[in-house]
């Protein structure tokens, strides 16, 4: 089976950024725009954010964010996408830990990593991987929390032997995308997660999959 491309698919088609930075100095000025609109976003959420605000909070010009990015929608697609790739290679490298000796203890931990993000990454309780904010090309086949269960499925399956197949993948990108909304609805009310709906996510987590990871 062909490898999959699961660091940018759900990304590609859009220009995310005007001057892709190819020095040091440039790199960290890009890095500091986007941890500058995550800690807005983090305070008002991501409806209210505009450029002169990430210019503000970054104490840069105007012309600066927009020397990186066209407008306030891509701004929030890079910051995306920047948690999406975060995201990706945390949880492949909890699934690679000794650690868990089987799929149900990694699959665990990658849970317990993206309720880490929910709580300690400004920002990331609002936009998460972009899912829900409506700045993708239509041409994408699916979403962000499809593409790193997608991603997650084929990493366990390598270190697991898994050969549960497409049907296996299928599960638990549907499972992921039932987690986001409870998880969301966790630190809805809540900075820390509500208990409840956080028990609630891994108890669905491992029902909706259990029987597809098993076969």
């Amino acid at each position: 089976m062909p490898e999959r491309d699961s660091s940018t698919s759900y990304f590609s088609g859009s220009a995310l950024i005007r001057n892709e930075p190819v020095q040091a100095r440039s790199t960290a000025r890009l890095s500091g725009l986007l941890d500058a609109a995550a800690a807005v976003i983090g305070e008002i959420g991501y409806e209210r954010l505009t450029t002169a605000m990430v210019a503000e909070r970054a104490g840069a010009s105007i012309g600066t964010v927009y020397r990186y990015f066209p407008d306030r929608l891509a701004v929030l697609q890079a910051l995306a996408l920047r948690n999406y790739e975060r995201m990706l290679d945390r949880v492949r490298t909890d699934i690679m830990d000794p650690a868990h000796e089987d799929w149900r203890g990694a699959l665990g931990a990658v849970l317990d990593r993206t309720v880490e993000a929910y709580r300690s990454e400004p920002g990331y309780r609002s936009i998460r991987l972009g899912d829900v904010i409506d700045i993708h090309p239509r041409t994408v086949a699916e979403t962000a929390n499809s593409a790193l269960a997608g991603a997650v499925f084929d990493a366990l399956a390598d270190r697991y032997g898994l050969t549960a197949g497409e049907e296996g993948r299928l599960a638990l990108q549907a499972a992921f995308e039932a987690v986001d909304g409870l998880l969301a609805r966790a630190f809805a009310l809540d900075e820390k997660g509500d208990e409840r709906f956080l028990t609630s996510a891994r108890e669905t987590l491992f029902a909706m999959v259990s029987d597809s990871l098993d076969a």
